[in-house]
């Protein structure tokens, strides 16, 4: 028997096995010793009492005419092997990471594609908007429009005062129509996890101020003046910064200690003024009505935006158009990798159910073939022996299948396989 490839048959190259057979590993079949033995270029040791051991050899090159073969796992217990570690999760299903990555980015493309939708029919709104200029004839113009109102209007104008106008606590000869004071503590933050000082700000108090005013035309020969209703119900509202200050915290010995072992520290109080002050250029987007011949520009009634700014309708349009392609992006981004994931996800499955059922044929194949081998040899299922090869029924195992951990089939069959990997991996043995 040749000593390297274990034919029954002289091998004329069993100089050329021993060369080329670079790893042995040999499960010795005698009781004293149930342990694990390496050999380096040497022939597997055979039990004194004539029963086979077992071998699992890594065969580099041809050896004695079989096919290429290279195995690697480890032997864990003396006699036996868990195959279920060297093994993939053989279920198909998505692992807990792939579901959160699903559901997350599934549930952030939902929310981005409706903001998405929202700023995208806002701009288109805005192009299809009426443009109007305030001249003596608006009076006219509206009194000839259906319901004396256009639903959706753009005004562009200068801010008069209708009564009396706000002024500056803090600036002299300011005047405005809309005055907001804000009181902001600025403070610095421990933060815990990345162990640094963070600056925070919160708004401790905010007033805003009110009176009514109207747009008017550029031109002070034109008298004719549209009514703004409801401003600050109205979008893209940017005050100018009139006035700004910073109180700072006055910090004694007792106090630093204190912020320190609370973990904030105070900065001080951040008072800012903002106006919109009279003869500031404004545009105005909205729903225009003429109501017992005064004009007004009030919020829409379809649900479209009421913008009020201090930007050209062109700018204002533009400055729209960037948010709804920076939303645009981020919903591309988040939908790419929802849809990657899907796909991913269903791609293993399909994997695993033609594995699987691969797997199924070739076992039922292997059973027919015992079957027939049991019927040829005239012997019972019972009277087999439990180390009897699965495929002859005749030698005893003596091969380990390093991939799966199975010990099930002779030296002979083994070579006669097309390939390292055993064709019945769901069979317990």
């Amino acid at each position: 028997m040749c000593k390297c490839c274990s034919r029954q048959n002289n091998c004329d190259v069993e100089e050329k096995c021993k060369d080329t057979c670079k790893l042995r590993l040999v499960l010795r079949g005698d009781d004293e010793d149930q342990g694990l033995r390496k050999t380096w270029n040497e022939p597997a040791a055979t039990p004194a009492d004539g029963r086979a051991g077992l071998h699992v050899r890594a065969v580099s090159g041809v050896c004695c005419g079989a096919s290429r073969l290279q195995l690697l796992a480890k032997l864990r217990d003396a006699g036996s092997l868990n195959a279920a570690d060297d093994r993939m999760d053989s279920s198909g299903r998505p692992s807990t990471a792939q579901i959160v990555v699903l559901a997350t980015s599934s549930a952030l493309t939902a929310v981005l594609y409706s903001i998405y939708r929202n700023r995208a029919t806002t701009v288109a709104r805005l192009k299809e908007a009426k443009k109007i200029s305030i001249d003596q004839n608006l009076n006219s113009i509206l009194s000839e429009t259906p319901g004396r109102c256009v639903p959706y209007a753009v005004i562009e104008g200068v801010v008069r005062s209708v009564k009396e106008t706000l002024s500056s606590q803090f600036v002299d000869n300011c005047k405005g129509v809309i005055e907001r004071l804000t009181l902001k503590e600025e403070k610095m933050v421990w933060n815990r996890t990345t162990h640094l000082w963070n600056s925070t700000e919160k708004v401790i108090h905010q007033r805003t101020n009110t009176v009514p005013f109207a747009l008017g035309s550029h031109d002070e020969d034109i008298t004719a003046t549209v009514r703004v209703i409801r401003p600050l119900d109205a979008a893209e509202l940017d005050l100018e910064t009139t006035y700004e200050n910073f109180h700072p915290t006055v910090q004694s010995l007792s106090n630093v200690i204190g912020h320190f072992i609370s973990g904030e520290r105070p900065k001080g109080i951040h008072e800012t003024e903002e106006m919109l002050r009279v003869g500031e250029s404004v545009t105005g987007v909205g729903e225009l009505v003429l109501d017992n011949n005064l004009i007004k520009l009030q919020p829409p009634k379809q649900g479209f935006r009421y913008f009020l700014t201090r930007l050209d309708y062109e700018s204002l349009l533009r400055k729209q158009g960037n948010s709804v392609r920076l939303w645009k992006i981020l919903t591309l981004v988040f939908g790419i990798t929802a849809c990657t994931t899907l796909i991913f996800i269903l791609w293993k499955r399909y994997e695993h159910r033609r594995k699987s059922k691969k797997e199924k044929n070739m076992l039922e194949e292997f059973k027919e073939q015992q079957k027939k081998r049991m019927r040829d040899l005239n012997m019972d299922e019972g009277n087999v022996s439990p180390t009897s090869c699965t495929v002859c029924l005749s030698r005893e195992r003596s091969c380990v299948f390093l991939e799966c951990g199975h010990v099930c089939a002779c030296a002979q069959c083994y070579e006669a396989l097309p390939g390292p990997k055993m064709p019945h991996l769901q069979s317990h043995y």
